[in-house]
């Protein structure tokens, strides 16, 4: 949640204590009650979408990390089948070309189609290179890395949009809640007209703290001019 919406949501609170306080002026069957019931509901899904937005925006971080992780592990395996391939050309033309990791950055769909043509290359070499000093399962664990990327890169994706679609409820409820607190204001404004301490109670709990602007630094002052001597 940030700033602003913040600011927005601590005034719904305390609209909604002031209802709470001055039950009595407002009877179940008032319009008024009404909408302080509605300004109540409306608090409980700002929370809950607000413990969902932090949850996807930790997953979402947790995500990126291990993303980056299965992408170090599936590049090691091609780096050491790209390497292997290098010396098996020695013997046998054109290896070199098939297992080649290009240089630069990769990107991941381009780096998961690579090696997953790695994997099907080197299904009928699997000898070859087991002969050359890769583990006998170094195929099933390519497999394995593959499948991992392609989660942690799914999950990743799947926590930013429960991030943005949080976030676009939050936005969308609290904007509820402030337009339930205009219609409460004329509401209010009118059962107390002869009440000035509850009207102006009622202001301090409406009111929304703007962020005050940084006052712009002076312009320091010129050096003093100092006169020439005269001949």
């Amino acid at each position: 949640m940030n700033d602003n919406l913040r600011r927005r949501y601590e005034m719904l609170l305390r609209v909604r204590d002031f209802g709470v306080r001055y039950t009595a002026p407002f009877p179940e069957d008032s319009r008024g009650r009404q909408l302080f019931t509605e300004l109540d509901t409306i608090i409980s899904q700002i929370e809950q979408l607000a413990a969902a937005q932090q949850s996807s925006e930790r997953s979402a971080r947790e995500g990126t990390t291990l993303r980056g992780e299965a992408r170090t592990n599936l590049r090691e395996d091609m780096e050491a089948i790209s390497d292997t391939a290098r010396a098996m050309a020695l013997e046998t033309s054109g290896l070199e070309d098939k297992f080649r990791i290009p240089r630069g950055n990769v990107n991941d769909v381009d780096l998961l189609n690579i090696a997953r043509a790695f994997a099907a290359d080197a299904l009928p070499l699997a000898d070859g290179f087991t002969e050359h000093g890769l583990p006998g399962n170094f195929l099933e664990d390519l497999n394995a890395d593959i499948e991992a990327f392609e989660r942690a890169i799914d999950e990743q994706q799947r926590s930013k949009r429960e991030r943005v679609s949080a976030t676009a409820g939050l936005d969308d409820a609290v904007e509820r809640g402030v337009n339930k607190v205009r219609q409460l204001d004329a509401v209010v404004r009118n059962k107390f007209r002869d009440h000035l301490a509850r009207l102006a109670e009622w202001e301090t709990a409406r009111h929304t703290q703007r962020t005050r602007a940084s006052a712009p630094e002076a312009p320091s002052a010129a050096p003093p001019q100092i006169p020439k001597p005269t001949a």
